[in-house]
């Protein structure tokens, strides 16, 4: 297999936006683009609502769905959705690259009439018919059904579709997992028993996956190693990935680090791609290329590529590009598709309320997408999941997993007892992904059963049939003795204990699970205290957000200071800016900047650097330090922010320090540039994660983060430029 260039894809010319009309009974309605139309024509969702795309009332949303029905796929591929100068960007024009000899039988289709033929088409014939689809195709398709479609069609497009590496991913009867042991501060010990954890409880047989808190190649590096020991001590077949930048894992796997699957988050449009992860589809080629070249498994593995992806991310970014939540995830299957990947993981939900606000959102959302992201040929994992402050509960998520698991779901994640200890999310566990095996009689990858067979995590009867076997969740067969089990407790916060009532948690530690929920998301609404936060004087300024919920629900409301505060800022130039924001949780701030702040604040004045008076702005997100950077003009804005509440009580204390560098002149821009991509590259980020006491405590923060201000302000970069300067220096 080798990629076609971008140059050799075939497309059409892109052309001016036209009107759509239809008339349902007397009323006559009006659409002014496709974009619109796709727009309406969808089920109505948060971040749809947010962005002016959504239907106002069902009338509307059925006459779009009809307009739709009645275009020629003909008429879809010669429209392609431009970005806002009017071009097609790369990302739109990767998802021209389809099988043109089908797409010659089909292209004369309505799309209504398409529908109807995969419905009545076994899933061989909807494969085929699959590839020669865009994602603009796929997900207009997607906005004709019904959940009792969604569901029959994604079920008809699991027979035979499986990706290769270690283990067969995806066959008719499993369902797999990716076993994913996120730790706070990436502590080692804590990372090994929540994989042995996994494991014990027949989880992992797609990837023992890890979300780093560190994002460095030194990190990056050591967790691979460590991940790979665990793998080959206790004999399990499967593979390992750390979940950092494809940057990094690329200067990781030419260190001879064991990267045995390439992971990147996707984007379904190019400026969100590449301003927003710093990637591009030059990045994305080269990163597969090196991969068949030089990857652990190169001769082992058929497919060696792993995507995230998730509705919403283009318009929380505000570059969506005047499209649909629904059509830019399509976009980003079609752009998946041309690396032939082991997996795809789709994360809708993990946003939060500007996204998807309920149970209801979430659900249909995850059906559409496990449908187009297999109608797009790709093996698709789901994780239906949700943040404290979206009104999404753990009910609804359960309900979501029943349905995706008759529809045919590659895989689930293994998040133990469901609380991911680093990203503050709820995803499903390892108790979850076996009683869906259970309901639905299913069982791991074959290579994986067998070994977890002969461990006794599994047993099998004469007949064949899997049950769960005397050792399934006992992590402590994997250590040498009970003070090795101990240790390793010891470094993992949130376990509460291993007992279980046949698949499920016993019923005290799920007490302790959901009363921990249930504080952690009451601090999503509290308020911030200026009293509480520290001596140090304090200015105060506020977003574009008037309340708790507009906060909540809009993004780009808080990252923004309010008009009439900027009237009265002018620029300061001061080497850097703090800005205190209680973002999701101002518990968070209560309980670490009394101690941080002034920590930090002494260190920086230990260099002499000029530092502004610190701001104090309730409401605000990650990119309110630009609006502050562009009217005070620092060097660099420091933004001490709440992140959103996991799932025990410390978690919900649990803040960040984004570091945001303005680019000073025209060099260090196309320095910047030419790492990222973006051209328009104007600020870089460093973050420092997780600042608690259950993680990094607040006061060795407050030196960590002044260090890494001395080392932006030194070398006159942030993010992974940085990190590429100071390798490079250590080398």
């Amino acid at each position: 297999m080798s990629l076609k260039s971008l140059e050799q894809i075939q497309l059409p010319t892109a052309s001016a936006d036209r009107s759509y009309a239809t008339r349902i009974l007397d009323r006559q309605i009006e659409f002014p683009s496709l974009k619109a139309v796709l727009g309406a024509a969808d089920i109505s969702k948060a971040g749809d609502r947010v962005a002016g795309l959504a239907a106002g009332d069902e009338v509307t949303r059925e006459a779009a769905r009809k307009v739709l029905s009645e275009q020629t796929l003909q008429h879809y591929y010669d429209h392609p959705l431009t970005d806002r100068k009017g071009r097609i960007d790369s990302v739109m024009r990767v998802n021209y690259d389809i099988d043109l000899d089908t797409f010659s039988e089909i292209a004369g289709l309505t799309l209504g009439e398409l529908k109807d033929r995969l419905l009545r088409s076994n899933g061989n014939e909807i494969r085929r018919i699959g590839q020669a689809l865009t994602g603009v195709m796929a997900a207009a398709l997607t906005k004709l059904l019904d959940v009792h479609e969604l569901i029959l069609l994604s079920k008809k497009l699991k027979s035979g579709a499986a990706a290769k590496a270690r283990t067969l991913v995806g066959l008719p009867g499993t369902l797999s997992s990716r076993l994913q042991p996120n730790h706070p501060t990436d502590n080692l010990s804590g990372i090994t028993l929540l994989v042995y954890t996994g494991l014990s409880m027949g989880s992992g047989d797609a990837l023992i996956g890890l979300n780093p808190a560190i994002d460095t190649v030194d990190n990056i590096s050591a967790t691979l190693r460590h991940l790979d020991k665990l793998r080959r001590e206790t004999g399990a077949p499967t593979q390992i990935c750390v979940l950092s930048h494809i940057k990094t894992q690329l200067a990781c796997l030419e260190q001879g680090a064991p990267v045995e699957i390439m992971f990147q988050s996707l984007a379904g449009t190019e400026r969100t791609l590449t301003d927003e992860f710093d990637v591009t589809v030059e990045l994305l080629d080269q990163a597969w290329q090196t991969m068949r070249e030089k990857g652990p498994l190169r001769d082992v593995a058929e497919n060696f590529m792993y995507f995230e992806t998730g509705q919403g991310s283009e318009l929380t970014y505000g570059k969506h590009e005047g499209i649909d939540m629904t059509t830019t995830e399509a976009l980003c299957y079609g752009l998946a598709r041309r690396y032939k990947p082991f997996m795809v993981n789709n994360v809708t939900g993990f946003i939060g309320p500007e996204t998807h606000l309920d149970n209801f959102e979430m659900t249909y959302s995850c059906l559409q997408d496990q449908f187009m992201g297999k109608l797009l040929g790709l093996p698709m994992g789901m994780a239906p999941c949700y943040t404290l402050h979206s009104q999404v509960t753990i009910e609804g998520q359960q309900m979501a997993t029943e349905l995706l698991t008759a529809a045919g779901a590659n895989f689930f994640m293994d998040v133990y007892l469901s609380t991911d200890r680093m990203l503050a999310y709820f995803d499903t566990s390892a108790h979850d992904n076996q009683t869906l095996r259970e309901v639905h009689d299913l069982t791991p990858a074959p290579e994986y059963l067998r070994w977890a067979l002969s461990k006794g995590i599994f047993e099998q009867d004469s007949h064949g049939n899997v049950s769960r076997g005397p050792n399934w969740g006992n992590p402590r067969i994997f250590c040498e003795s009970d003070i090795d089990f101990q240790r390793l407790n010891e470094s993992t916060p949130g376990t509460y204990g291993f007992d279980n009532a046949g698949p499920r948690p016993a019923n005290r530690v799920s007490r302790t699970v959901r009363a921990n929920l249930a504080v952690a998301r009451e601090a999503i609404y509290v308020d911030l205290r200026p009293t509480e936060i520290a001596d140090i004087p304090l200015r105060e300024l506020h977003t574009r957000a008037p309340d708790k919920l507009a906060h909540l629900q809009d993004p780009e409301l808080g990252a923004r200071l309010a008009e009439e505060e900027l009237q009265g800022l002018q620029p300061e130039y001061n080497d850097v800016q703090i800005v205190i924001s209680d973002g999701l949780s101002a518990e968070a701030i209560h309980h670490n900047i009394p101690d941080l702040l002034p920590v930090l604040l002494d260190g920086l004045r230990s260099r002499e650097l000029r530092v502004g008076q610190p701001i104090l702005a309730p409401y605000g997100r990650v990119k309110l330090a630009e609006s502050v950077g562009e009217a005070l003009q620092p060097q660099l804005i420091v933004v001490l922010i709440g992140e959103r509440p996991g799932g025990d009580t410390l978690a919900s204390r649990s803040m960040s320090a984004y570091l945001g560098y303005r680019l000073p002149d025209d060099k260090a821009r196309e320095e910047a540039a030419r790492l990222s991509g973006n051209a328009d590259i104007r600020y870089e980020y460093t973050v420092i994660s997780n600042i608690y006491s259950g993680g990094l405590p607040p006061i060795e923060a407050g030196s960590v983060v002044a260090e890494k201000i001395f080392e932006i302000l030194e070398h006159r970069a942030a993010g992974n430029r940085l990190e590429g300067l100071l390798k490079k220096q250590a080398s």
